[in-house]
């Protein structure tokens, strides 16, 4: 605190009138060398003129931005709708910007050399080669395996065919004969045989005698 009645009152008093007061000076800063006082003065000016633009423009798009949205929801569209719509918006500028169509050009000029190429041109021939004889290969395994099954299909079907003719003919009826004759004759000497083993001839003619002495 300071107290007015003290002795050295008088002495603060005249420290403090021996300090120049000027504001302006104060909150100025020293001028960049190169510039004038008026020309920084006219910088400033115009800086604070593009700094209020600039908030001027902020309030804008944020009005905007709040009309922009309430507009979306009148619509029903979504927040993903509108990251749909962004990134399509972007991919569709990246497409025409000028590094996207430097790159594509550089890309068809490098396909270009490349397919024109002698070592592209005889790996291209060799494949295509290899191509054809795969493909010959194939064929000639799927016609051998056709004509195998088309011999398997035809002597089936000769065989098939063959089996009643033959059963048919004059051989194969005489050599069932034969072999029918051949089984009646074993049949009827086997019945013969089991006949005779059972009851032997003469024995239940003659009745026992009895040479009992009375």
């Amino acid at each position: 605190d300071i107290n007015l009645n003290s002795p050295n009152k008088g002495l603060l008093s005249d420290a403090m009138t021996d300090v120049p007061v000027d504001s302006a000076a104060s909150a100025r800063t020293s001028a960049p060398e190169g510039l004038t006082l008026a020309e920084e003065e006219e910088l400033r000016s115009e800086l604070a003129k593009v700094e209020e633009e600039i908030g001027t423009l902020r309030q804008v798009l944020a009005a905007k931005e709040r009309h922009c949205g309430e507009l979306k929801r009148k619509l029903g569209l979504t927040p993903l709708d509108g990251l749909k719509q962004n990134l399509t918006k972007s991919w569709h500028d990246v497409q025409v910007s000028n590094a996207y169509v430097k790159t594509s050009e550089k890309l068809g000029e490098w396909n270009d050399k490349v397919t024109q190429s002698d070592f592209y041109k005889k790996t291209q021939e060799t494949l295509s080669q290899a191509g054809q004889k795969t493909s010959a290969a194939l064929s000639n395994v799927g016609s051998v395996i056709s004509r195998k099954l088309g011999d398997m299909s035809s002597y089936s079907i000769r065989h098939s065919i063959s089996m009643p003719a033959m059963r048919n003919s004059a051989t194969f009826k005489s050599f069932e004969d034969r072999v029918g004759t051949i089984k009646s004759r074993v049949v009827g000497s086997r019945e013969n045989s089991t006949d005779g083993l059972h009851s032997p001839s003469g024995a239940g003619d003659k009745p026992p005698q009895d040479n009992a002495p009375f």
